[in-house]
């Protein structure tokens, strides 16, 4: 071979790594700056900017601020999903993490409801919004960058490593308060939760600069020197792929509901209800995604064999088999029980389930409006059943005498819906 011939694939490789790198590196630090909403949504937001209202009352309007975002995020994904659609899935990854890192970085200098009362709340909803917006045209950008570079027999496994970046991102968010913890909880109050929200400045820093080194996906540079651009993505979405977008928001209820579950309100309800220590319930919930973040690239790479379907609906019935058992081990009140509950539905039940979610989604739709049907069905999905799932599950709590039955049952009819959804799909025989 001539070093020309043996050079070409060698800079192909390179380039794949790159964009898989650049996928999974801005991923993970939009769902850093996310989920440590969240996170310290349960633990702080509740005292420090809800602090004249009942407990109770104050926990559900601290997981309302963490709900609203989730509406908002299909507005953000429709501004950019047309962006991505009509220019380029690159150019909206720039502004996206841009948005998202300088709104968290605001919420770590936020005053509290002591200093300027009520205008604490409203400026920490406002925040939260614009992280919505950002996260909204994120998630698809970073899933088309892998998936419209990979080969078409590693799609499974490329469209998987964005989807670690939801974990990383827990991970780091989560590990972050962990650490936090440790401080006297004056000091955690006073400064130490903030302390996360200011370092991801650089992490967002260090996303754009990994990010500016990669070209435009080959799937969307060949639409664009073919003119097989969307002029109106979302009105052709609406018209030609509605039942697509039925199928991805039915898909995405049992992806996001639990997952929100098992990440976010189990940090209140265990530390709360059960007198779990705050530390145990934040380390099982670290070890749980370490573990899942290992297993998501597995399960990807597996629907390259077996198909995504089939890979999807077996996590969907492991979910819905385990949402009893989840609770059983809970009530138990041992450490090592917690652990047990949380790393199998967390770290492997959930695993195959977000693996293929991405992929299957994007095998669904054209090129042409990609980037917009992949958006709408999973962010209108996660307003549906993301964003409400811890509201919903400290109201049915609340409403049967803290019973943990309704809330199992919320979690098994997820996993029914989601199930019954991709039984419809049909992959679309075009790039």
């Amino acid at each position: 071979m001539t070093a020309t011939q043996t050079a070409a694939p060698q800079a192909k490789r390179a380039s794949g790594r790159r964009v898989l790198l650049a996928s999974l590196t801005g991923s993970s630090i939009e769902w850093f700056d996310y989920f440590l909403y969240g996170t310290t949504a349960a633990l702080v937001f509740n005292k420090l900017f809800f602090p004249t209202f009942d407990p109770v009352v104050g926990l559900m309007l601290a997981y309302l601020s963490f709900a609203l975002t989730f509406f908002i995020r299909p507005l953000g994904g429709l501004i950019f999903a047309h962006i991505g659609d009509r220019i380029g899935r690159k150019k909206t990854l720039v502004i996206t993490l841009s948005l998202m890192g300088g709104a968290t970085v605001g919420i770590g200098l936020l005053p509290g409801y002591d200093t300027i009362g009520v205008l604490a709340p409203i400026l920490l909803v406002l925040l939260r919004l614009i992280q919505g917006l950002g996260i909204g045209g994120e998630w698809g950008g970073a899933l088309l960058l892998a998936y419209e570079y990979a080969a078409p027999q590693r799609r499974g496994l490329f469209g998987s490593v964005p989807q670690m970046g939801v974990t990383i991102g827990m991970l780091l968010a989560t590990l972050a308060m962990t650490l936090m913890s440790m401080l006297p909880d004056e000091q955690f109050m006073s400064w130490g939760w903030r302390i996360p929200f200011l370092a991801s400045a650089g992490l967002v820093f260090l996303g754009l600069w990994v990010r500016n080194g990669i070209d435009e996906t080959p799937d969307f540079q060949k639409a664009k020197q073919e003119g097989n651009v969307a002029k109106m993505p979302l009105a052709e979405t609406l018209r030609d792929h509605w039942r697509e977008v039925l199928i991805a928001i039915g898909a995405k209820v049992v992806e996001t509901a639990p997952f929100y579950l098992f990440s976010t309100f189990v940090v209140s309800y265990a530390t709360g209800s059960l007198k779990y220590e705050r530390f145990d319930v934040l380390n099982a919930v670290t070890v749980a995604t370490l573990v899942t973040t290992f297993c998501i690239p597995l399960m990807g790479l597996l629907s390259d064999f077996v198909g995504r379907v089939k890979v999807f609906v077996a996590g969907a019935l492991a979910m819905a088999l385990f949402a009893v058992p989840y609770f059983m081990l809970l009530d138990m009140r041992s450490t090592t029980a917690l652990m047990v509950a949380t790393v199998v539905a967390l770290g492997i039940i959930w695993a195959p389930i977000t693996a293929v979610l991405g992929t299957m989604f994007s095998e669904i739709f054209a090129t042409r409006v990609r980037y917009t049907g992949i958006t709408l069905g999973y962010q209108i999905g996660a307003a549906l059943a993301g964003g409400t799932a811890p509201l919903i599950a400290t109201w049915l709590m609340s409403r049967y005498d803290g019973s943990w039955v309704p809330v199992a049952v919320y979690i098994i009819v997820a996993a029914l819906i989601s199930i019954a959804a991709v039984s419809a799909v049909r992959v679309r025989k075009v790039a």
